[in-house]
């Protein structure tokens, strides 16, 4: 299967109300075909790790290829040169974390990612740190507590930002490291107990919102959330 191919496989599936809809979800539609997520991870399932096709299609620049893209890449194959690469023409949330989720989280760089897209002043690169930090709390079963306990700090100096992609992506880090297990959660709830006394509108909802669910939490569902 070739590139010509697979774009036409994709435009196949597109559907003109989804496409439009996007845009109410705060999806930049216009590089975008309209294909839902599970019709590209069904057309991903099919084609394997095909990395070498996975650098065409994130090329294409066409919002569901690279979210294709994502799902073929090769983690094994995968530099911190074609990260930066990559996370520098997120220009979508979904993308963002699409590709995160998909494919960084599981290279050995995702956590030097984090530390080092966090500082950035770029929206979506920034927010690609805190996604990071999410999806390794998520996926991530071997690395220890202390790898997620260094994040808490930089979640704290952070929750100031409030530019919307960059602040849902703090909150969704702390809500899922507080989840990852029993040690976490209390240290989870401190942070964010440290973050409510932030002078700040912004902190102050990060902290918040994350309190309401780490809280809530039962003793026995707080392992493998």
């Amino acid at each position: 299967m070739d590139i010509t191919e697979i774009i036409d496989l994709l435009k196949e599936k597109a559907d003109t109300r989804y496409h439009t809809g996007m845009l109410r979800f705060g999806i930049d539609n216009e590089k975008a075909l309209g294909v839902k997520i599970p019709e590209v991870r069904k057309l991903a399932k099919l084609m394997g790790k095909e990395h070498e096709l996975a650098l065409q299609l994130w090329d294409t620049r066409i919002h569901e290829a690279r979210i294709l893209a994502s799902l073929i890449a090769d983690p094994k194959l995968v530099t911190p040169q074609l990260i930066d690469s990559w996370t520098k023409d997120f220009t979508s949330w979904d993308v963002c974390d699409q590709t995160c989720g998909n494919l960084f989280d599981r290279t050995p760089y995702a956590i030097e990612k984090a530390l080092e897209f966090s500082r950035h002043e770029k929206e979506f690169t920034k927010r690609a740190g805190f996604v990071l930090m999410a999806e390794l709390a998520v996926h991530d079963k071997k690395t220890g507590d202390m790898t997620f306990i260094q994040f808490f700090p930089i979640i704290e100096r952070e929750a100031w930002d409030s530019r919307n992609f960059v602040k849902k992506a703090v909150n969704w880090a702390l809500r899922q490291i507080g989840k990852r297990n029993e040690t976490l959660l209390p240290l989870a709830i401190q942070c964010a107990e440290r973050i409510l006394l932030q002078d700040s509108k912004t902190a102050k909802w990060i902290a918040g919102d994350a309190l309401r669910e780490l809280t809530s939490l039962k003793p026995s569902r707080k392992k493998g959330r």
